[in-house]
Order: structure tokens, then C-alpha cells, then sequence
């Protein structure tokens, strides 16, 4: 189940508030005779590049049961996700040596499964009664989230947590069904944020060949085609130079299926092409450089104009966790044009 971002919190009852973990979201299955399987919200195995939590997880949960929750990595300045990123390594004996040094926890917010029992169908606050009770007296490193329906105390946690690294504060309809696929909860974070699909890039204008200036960033629309929202550019000359080397393998072959290609051959007479010349752009080099669509990064930005964001986003970090095909614009706060809307109410 997944979440939309708002820029504040709900008002009324009928709320459960969480902390947002920033972290992996993991679904643990435990089943018999101390069987674990940690899966990631994309369906791949997380079991083996963390395996200081199978017997953990092995040891908290009960038989035949399915948690929803986090894993993250704790440090003394809060939580680390570029460590939890060190953990998908081919390696197996460098993913062992990190898992001494740096061990992870898991948090769980949410049960799906208890006694072989699908409660998927039970309400938010039901799922959450039954949460605690399945892990009453669970000890590190398997926690489970703090709750609160007291708005006053997730607005303070929103600004509390920010500095343990904390993502914001999850808020979740108490009466609601666990819905897979659905951003059937609301999540507030400090700053707008989106996970964008890098589809392409142009070369710095005193670099070519040697320096990427921007990432072109794309989302996908409800048709389930991917539209040209921006760009990120905000590196320093050492990064731009090493994108060079990190892209150059989702160059090969990029243009074959590339979603764009239409628009790169449409050769700039299309304003929705990437690059294509506008009256802002006074004759610039914007020519593009495609990419096979595997990469996502997540992006701060200020605001949309129209479907596209209004200035240049800032570049956070790569997400190797997330799928391009999630990269949607559902993901991104709607604010309604209120006032544009009393104005032309009559229109």
C-alpha cells in the first residue's frame, strides 16, 4: 500500500500518525519452523543483503505470519539510508562485512497476516490492535512504529524528527482496508519531493564528453506514458564527471524502445520534446542524450507549472529500491487553484 504526499497534516479524527521511516520499505513472511522471507515492495529477495535480520525476524514473529514495515540503519546522527544503498553489493562477503558493522533494524507498522489469517481486509485500526499484540515486548532490532490520533503530536513529530532523519509523518484513515498498489494514505514531508524516472541527459556546455550538466526527469501519466517533467542540474564538477562513467552503460542501445523517440526525431518542430527550443532558451545547445529507462532518483522541487516542475529540481539521491513504472504523477500533491476557481466560477 503506498502513499500520496500533502503538504499538511489532516485535520479531524478518524487518523492514525506515524513516523515516516526513511528507509526500505520490506513485506516479512514468517512462516513455519522459523522460515523468514524478507521481500521488497518490488518483489525482489532482500534476504541476502540483510542477513543479520533473518534470525531476528526469525526469533520476534510468530508462525505464519506477514508484517508490512521498514528496514533502516540507526547511527548516532540518525538514519543512514546511503548505508542501507552500500547493501545491494553482488558481494556476498562484502554484504557480511557491512551487516557487522553497520547492522540494520526492521520497524513494523502494519500486519497483513496472523495465525495463516489474511486481515488485509480489516480495518487501519484493528490491523494496528493486532500489531501490538503479536509483538508486545519485541526487543531490537525489531521495533514497532510509535502511533498517535492526537494531531498536535504528529505536527511535533513532523518538526522533532526531521533532525534523527526521519522522512515526515505517515497518516493513515483508521478505518481504511490494506489496498496493494493503492496511495491510500497521505504523507507530509519537510519539503516536496518526488521519485522521477532519468530518462535522459545533456552534457555540460564546457565538458562535452567529459561532463553530464542536467538529468532529464521523467513521470508517467495515467495512459502510462512517460512525460518530460524537468530537469535536475545542481552537481559539482567532480560529480558531473563521474555521471559520465555511471551512465555510460544505459546509453547502449538507448534510443531502440526509448519511450521519446518520437520526439527526439521530431528534430525540435514538437514543444513537448525535451530540449526543443523556447523563447527562454536564447538559442541554446539543448540537444538530449537518451537513456534506457532503469534509473529513478528522487528530486526536491518547489512547485508544478501545469505538469511540469517550475524551476530546476534538486537532485537528493539515486533510489535503487524504486521502479521506474511507480515513477507516477499520482504520487505528487494536487493543490486545487482556489482563487483561479472563484474568479472564472462562472465560466
Amino acid at each position: 500500500m503506498l502513499a500520496k504526499l500533502s503538504e499538511t497534516l489532516p485535520a479531524g479524527s478518524g487518523f492514525l500518525y506515524e513516523p515516516k521511516w526513511d528507509g526500505f520499505r520490506a513485506i516479512v513472511y514468517r512462516g513455519k519452523a522459523g522460515e523468514v522471507y524478507i521481500q521488497s515492495r518490488d518483489s525482489r529477495p532482500l534476504d541476502r543483503y540483510f542477513p543479520e535480520l533473518r534470525d531476528e525476524l526469525a526469533t520476534a514473529l510468530p508462525d505464519r505470519c506477514v508484517v508490512d514495515g521498514e528496514i533502516v540503519i540507526v547511527t548516532k546522527q540518525g538514519l543512514d539510508f546511503d548505508l542501507l544503498q552500500l547493501r545491494l553489493h553482488p558481494a556476498a562477503s562484502r554484504v557480511a562485512k557491512l551487516a557487522e558493522a553497520t547492522p540494520s533494524s526492521f520497524v513494523a507498522f502494519d500486519l497483513l497476516a496472523a495465525g495463516g489469517k489474511d486481515l488485509r481486509s480489516k480495518p487501519q485500526r484493528e490491523r494496528r490492535e493486532l500489531l501490538e499484540k503479536l509483538l508486545d515486548g519485541v526487543e531490537p532490532p525489531v521495533h514497532v512504529t510509535p502511533m498517535t490520533r492526537d494531531v498536535k503530536v504528529a505536527a511535533e513529530w513532523l518538526s522533532r524528527f526531521e533532525g534523527a532523519g526521519l522522512d515526515g509523518v505517515i497518516a493513515k484513515p483508521e478505518d481504511g482496508i490494506y489496498a496493494p498498489g493503492k496511495r491510500a494514505m497521505l504523507k507530509i514531508k519537510h519539503a516536496r519531493t518526488a521519485e522521477c524516472v532519468v530518462a535522459g541527459f545533456r552534457w555540460h556546455k564546457d565538458g562535452k564528453d567529459e561532463r553530464v550538466g542536467s538529468l532529464l526527469l521523467g513521470l508517467f501519466d495515467e495512459g502510462k506514458q512517460l512525460q518530460h517533467v524537468g530537469v535536475t542540474s545542481a552537481f559539482s564538477m567532480a560529480a558531473r564527471k563521474e555521471l559520465v562513467e555511471e551512465l555510460a552503460p544505459l546509453r547502449k542501445g538507448a534510443m531502440n524502445d526509448h519511450p521519446w523517440k518520437e520526439w527526439a526525431q521530431a528534430g525540435g518542430e514538437s514543444q513537448r520534446m525535451p530540449g526543443a527550443q523556447s523563447r527562454w532558451s536564447a538559442g541554446k545547445d539543448l540537444s538530449w542524450e537518451p537513456l534506457r529507462i532503469e534509473r529513478v532518483c528522487e528530486v526536491k522541487y518547489d512547485h508544478m507549472q501545469g505538469d511540469r516542475f517550475r524551476h530546476a529540481a534538486i537532485f537528493l539521491r539515486w533510489r535503487p529500491d524504486k521502479l521506474p513504472k511507480d515513477c507516477t504523477y499520482d504520487q505528487l500533491e494536487v493543490v486545487a487553484p482556489y482563487e483561479l476557481q472563484k474568479i472564472f466560477k462562472g465560466r
